[in-house]
């Protein structure tokens, strides 16, 4: 007898072995016809695994991560069934799902074009119509390599050939296609709904730059027309909402020849930036840290005792300085480290929380860079937490308290993973646990609801992951928390106790931005470029309708000026319809027109971007409404 537990923690028992389907099956038919793959024991298995042992067994629908896996991983093989059906000679290399989507990547002499979609997307509904059955079967290695050389295969055979010799290869099959993978995969075609192709772009082989540059094909798929439909509206909203076109039409930023990868701000995005940099130091003031700077290039030895020599020096940027080698900081901590250093402690200055906004640089591939969100060079809000051992969970909350507040106030909604030790690592599996247990504690202590995401910690620690939620509903991992056990002793870091005698304190280090150049780029994109008022670059344009009434505008301008209030004249001699509609596409929240009457009666007639035209205000009740919606920090 078989005992299968399912996730709701009922049991069900079964005479002989049984596929997860029939499990699904067995449970209910609605749920069989929306079941696309089941965890089993917490392994992501096809439906059509057989369970031959007691069992924890949950059944993956497309709401789940697992479940959108099976479903455009199959999508992958069924785009790449299309295109070897139109153009034969092409060779596969891999094709994963991804978040939203999927991918394929082709080594093909013919370039693919964009009338090229219609006919790969009218193929991919053929062998979806055909419904084919999706078939697993498993070779040794070396029938493996041999099957796939008599396909001509070359990308799949190193694949193969890079595989433990002990190890059983798995391959799926649908109608004449075959492809090397370790699945999942759906039961058949035709449970593929709605899917479509949305890019080409170059991909060198397995990411390196000395690899042949192949093409790669981007698509997605949803169980429902109207979810495919909705996402691409998505698309399209995101394509006028992009950072990098409204960054240059609002005059905030520019990326140049003379720099790829290295951000120009322009003034108006200067001032964008320090508004956040001022609040930032604001909040933290207020909540008992203290900011240092370091700098920026630190000498070799640092970055070896650190371990960044030897786990991140491929991203580091290195120079010669009097014939020794120094590290262009990658990372604010070693340097923030030495500063704990410089001077003796006691137990009675923990916690001791130290901030600092320190400019990094990290050598960031060319195919990857895109715009502020993945740049070269960007500033790090970075904070380091000295502290005893007593005082990890209250510290992890005060951080996540303050995070809350900060991505609140921007109207985020956000959820939290928590990410375990990498392949690449330093410390024990001992220290590594105790540190995950730690974090793993305090969220649970307070009851923060979080997703384990395995192996994506920092090499010398577990973290905390925050990842906010924009307006579009895309995801965005801004805020960490890292509790490391390794640097202070890798620095040999200590404090006086109670007792007179030599401690190691523990360590938290942390961001709330994370990089303060792709959180503008968030926000660009959250709001479309029209920022909440006290963070706009600009926060009252005024339009003059004549000349004649200069000396009242400059009047209004002294005024907005000497009550902090940001704000540009119009003095062009244009139509002030058409200085409203350059206005508007400045994205300026408040407009504020003087003619005759404003001029004769001392006030300004308005229009904001939430009401439009409001019609005349005195000019001083004005001021102390843009204060008030400053001061409060309302988003409309």
């Amino acid at each position: 007898m078989i005992k299968v537990t399912l996730k709701d923690g009922n049991i069900k028992e079964y005479e002989n072995k049984i596929s997860v389907k029939e499990i699904a099956e067995s449970i209910s038919p609605g749920l069989m016809r929306v079941a696309l793959a089941g965890e089993v024991d917490g392994v992501l298995k096809d439906l059509r695994y057989e369970v031959a042992t007691d069992s924890d067994i949950n059944i993956l629908k497309f709401d789940s991560d697992g479940g959108k896996n099976a479903y455009r991983h199959t999508s992958s093989h069924i785009l790449a069934q299309a295109v070897k059906r139109l153009f034969p000679n092409v060779k596969l290399a891999i094709g994963p799902s991804i978040e939203n989507g999927f991918y394929y990547d082709f080594d093909s002499e013919k370039t693919f074009l964009t009338e090229d979609i219609e006919k790969i997307e009218n193929e991919v509904k053929k062998i979806i119509k055909e419904n084919l059955k999706i078939e697993k079967f498993i070779l040794s290695k070396n029938e493996a390599i041999e099957f796939m050389k008599e396909k001509k295969e070359d990308y799949k055979v190193e694949l193969i050939a890079d595989l433990d010799d002990s190890e059983e290869i798995s391959f799926y099959k649908q109608g004449e296609f075959v492809d090397l993978c370790a699945g999942p995969h759906l039961m058949s075609t035709g449970q593929v709904k709605a899917m479509k192709i949305l890019s080409f772009a170059g991909a060198y082989w397995r990411g390196n730059e000395k690899n042949k540059m192949l093409q790669r094909i981007y698509g997605t798929s949803f169980p429902k027309r109207k979810e495919l439909d909705e996402y691409i509206e998505k698309l399209e909203e995101a394509k006028k909402r992009d950072h990098r076109k409204l960054g240059k039409e609002l005059e905030l930023f520019e990326f140049m020849n003379e720099g790829i990868g290295f951000p120009f701000f322009l003034n108006k995005g200067m001032i964008l930036k320090n508004t956040l940099l001022d609040y930032w130091r604001k909040i933290h003031t207020k909540a008992g840290y203290t900011e240092i700077s370091t700098p920026i290039i630190l000498n070799k030895d640092l970055w070896m005792q650190s371990g960044h020599w030897s786990y991140y020096k491929e991203n580091m940027y290195t120079t010669t300085i009097d014939e020794n080698e120094y590290a262009i900081k990658p990372m604010n901590c070693p340097g923030g480290i030495l500063v704990y250093k410089n001077k003796k402690h006691s137990y009675k200055e923990f916690p001791i929380k130290v901030g600092e906004l320190g400019l990094v640089h990290r050598h960031e591939k060319s195919g990857v860079l895109h715009g502020l969100m993945r740049v070269r060079n960007f500033t790090q809000d970075d904070a380091h937490i000295y502290m005893l051992p007593d005082q990890i969970k209250d510290e992890i909350k005060n951080v996540l308290k303050l995070i809350d507040d900060v991505y609140s106030t921007f109207g985020f909604k956000y959820h939290i993973e928590l990410s375990t030790k990498p392949e690449k690592s330093i410390g024990t599996d001992e220290e590594w646990n105790r540190a995950i247990e730690a974090l793993k504690g305090s969220l649970e202590d307070n009851n923060i609801e979080f997703k384990i995401n395995e192996g994506d910690g920092a090499f010398y620690g577990p973290k905390i992951d925050i990842h906010l939620e924009d307006c579009l509903g895309r995801t965005w991992q801004c805020g960490t928390i890292q509790l490391d056990f390794q640097l202070p002793q890798k620095f040999d870091l200590e404090y006086i106790g109670s007792d007179g005698e030599k401690h190691r304190p523990t360590m938290i280090h942390r961001v709330v931005f994370g990089s303060i150049e792709r959180f503008i780029g968030i926000l660009i994109e959250h709001f479309a470029g029209k920022f909440p008022l006290w963070i706009s670059p600009v926060q009252v344009k005024i339009l003059s309708i004549s000349e004649k009434f200069d000396e009242y505008v400059d009047t209004v301008l002294n005024e907005l000026n000497n009550n902090g209030i940001r704000v540009e004249v119009d003095r062009r001699n244009e139509k002030i319809g058409y200085k409203i509609r350059e206005a508007r596409n400045e994205r300026v929240p408040y407009i504020a027109i003087i003619g005759e009457s404003e001029s004769k009666n001392s006030t300004i007639s308005i229009r904001s971007r939430h009401n439009q035209d409001e019609g005349s205000i005195n000019l001083n009740e004005f001021i102390n409404r843009l204060k008030e919606e400053i001061d409060k920090k309302i988003i409309y």
